[in-house]
């Protein structure tokens, strides 16, 4: 496990805690709910960012680039589109949607981790 893990897991858990308690007390999306949801945001295009400069240095991934990749970008994609929704539905319910970003950011992580070494 490296850094970016760690980071992912760190921000997506804090992240989703914030959204999950949120929406079990009936409260609409909010700035905070929001924010914490931009924070794994930028921990992923830090991890990208990361793994441009390690792979421009020579380092090697133990499994497909390919994949790896592919799970990064999806990876990115899923905090503007859930931001998106919390925006257009203004209900409880939108932040447990913004809730599970956290925990799929994780997962994703943790495959990309597996992938590279």
């Amino acid at each position: 496990m490296d850094g970016y893990f760690y980071a992912v897991l760190a921000v997506g858990l804090i992240s989703t805690i914030i959204c999950v308690v949120a929406g079990i007390m009936k409260k609409a999306p909010n700035d905070i709910t929001i924010f914490s949801v931009l924070a794994v945001e930028a921990v992923l295009l830090v991890y990208l960012i990361g793994s441009i400069v390690r792979v421009a240095l020579g380092e090697h991934m133990a499994g497909e680039a390919w994949e790896f990749w592919g799970y990064l970008a999806t990876a990115l994609m899923i905090p503007p589109a859930a931001v998106y929704w919390s925006i257009l539905e203004r209900t409880r319910w939108s932040n447990f949607v913004l809730g599970a970003v956290g925990v799929t950011a994780l997962v994703m992580a943790a495959r990309m981790n597996q992938i590279w070494y």
